[in-house]
């Protein structure tokens, strides 16, 4: 058993025989998702900008790699499993569909008369269900891994975020047996945070290298004040513009930030330490709080079930604490979110190429279910053909063009779509 995790935190939703000594469950967890088929569909699916359109952009699955890191060694700090984090941050990504949130408004549109299409609850569907390793469990992974993938641990409501189908019901209430109300554990809550640290501060990266991002700009005060308008979107209600233009400006001010950009060897050195000062400066910060606030916590009330506590101190796992961010840093990186949608989503051209990738999924999705099950990848007929009524079938499409890349989508819709 894995020091604070116990017995339950480690069990499988299918019981696997004995596996050979020298690694633990969390090890296998980790493994299982590195090398699974999802995780490699990753490095063709769109993280910001396309894959393919340049050499340095991030994909979808260095992405995942990059929040893993991050957040393995922000769980690390603070008590929680390291490969346990890892794996749930390499496969928090893992359900996206083609074309990224573009393509995931598109399948949502297509399924919303069956529950509709959320890209965190396609994660839970593939790493339970569709991932070939066990027969009817997928990659089955332990109850605390899948549970640490679990963003949103709910199910699908109109206008919000979820992690679970109503089809996928059953194993989501094994997984979170015992779990208080609708909270992350603390491992889901670092992964949470490593995957808004990793994007908000790579993708301001891969602007600044595209040409996109300009220090000049930043520098204007009235694209500052612009910035915070933008940035509204990605914070609570509790915010204005004009505290977040202060922090803007403070966070602007910091020695770290590289004069300016002109792609050469020294402006990417600076760059490069721009970022690994921000990614820096954001997990410390909630290392650091969350330490303080549990050191200053009551140990959990006996009869706390055993995987959801753990000495109040250094060792913190699954339900023994949160993960405090300080507020200021939250926002810090809601800025940074700020700069990539106003300079690299929302450049010029980009709504019209998205209009054209949401139209190819829709007409490749119809054409599929045309010629279902003749038009599925063999992994998907069983289902088709086991399903019992329309929807069941329709969600098995879904399940299908969810799982293709940009380019095998555009593949697909070329052969099957052609006039």
């Amino acid at each position: 058993m894995t020091a604070g995790y116990d017995d339950c935190a480690t069990a499988r939703w299918v019981a696997e025989p004995p596996k050979r000594a020298g690694r633990s469950d969390f090890e296998r967890d980790r493994a299982r998702v590195l090398h699974c088929a999802g995780l490699r569909r990753l490095s063709a699916k769109t993280q910001v900008v396309a894959p393919g359109s340049a050499d340095f952009p991030r994909t979808r699955l260095t992405h995942s790699l990059e929040c893993a890191q991050i957040g393995r060694e922000l769980g690390q700090e603070i008590g929680c499993d390291p490969d346990l984090v890892d794996a749930a941050c390499l496969a928090h990504d893992i359900g996206h569909s083609p074309f990224g949130h573009n393509g995931e408004s598109a399948l949502n549109e297509l399924a919303i008369s069956f529950g509709g299409f959320e890209g965190n609850a396609q994660s839970l569907r593939l790493l339970t269900r569709l991932e070939p390793k066990v027969p009817g469990a997928g990659l089955n992974l332990t109850r605390a891994t899948l549970d640490a993938t679990l963003k949103y641990p709910w199910f699908g409501g109109p206008g919000v975020k979820f992690g679970a189908y109503a089809d996928d019901a059953e194993v989501f209430h094994w997984i979170r047996d015992g779990a208080p109300g609708q909270r992350s554990c603390l491992e889901a809550q670092v992964m949470d945070w490593a995957d808004d640290v990793a994007y908000s501060v790579h993708d301001m990266e891969d602007g600044f290298h595209a040409g996109l991002i300009t220090f000049k700009t930043l520098k204007s005060p009235t694209e500052r004040a612009e910035l915070s308008r933008t940035t509204l979107a990605y914070c609570g209600s509790d915010v204005t513009p004009g505290e977040l233009t202060e922090i803007l400006d403070d966070l602007l001010a910091l020695e770290i930030w590289p004069a300016s950009y002109d792609g050469g060897p020294a402006a990417a050195a600076a760059l490069k330490n721009l970022t690994s000062e921000l990614i820096g400066r954001f997990c410390v910060a909630a290392q650091q709080a969350t330490l303080a606030t549990a050191l200053d916590t009551t140990p959990p009330a006996s009869g706390t079930p055993l995987s959801h506590a753990s000495p109040i101190g250094h060792s913190l796992t699954r339900y023994a604490a949160n993960l405090i961010v300080p507020r200021r840093q939250r926002l810090e990186c809601a800025l940074l979110k700020g700069i990539t949608a106003r300079y690299v989503m929302a450049r010029a051209g980009a709504a019209q190429a998205q209009a054209r990738e949401r139209e190819l999924l829709a007409e490749l999705a119809h054409a599929v279910e045309r010629g279902a099950p003749g038009t599925l990848d063999p992994l998907f007929r069983p289902a088709w053909e086991q399903a019992g009524s329309g929807a069941a079938q329709r969600r098995v499409v879904i399940d299908q063009v969810a799982s293709l890349t940009d380019t095998s989508a555009i593949a697909w819709h070329h052969r099957l779509c052609a006039p």
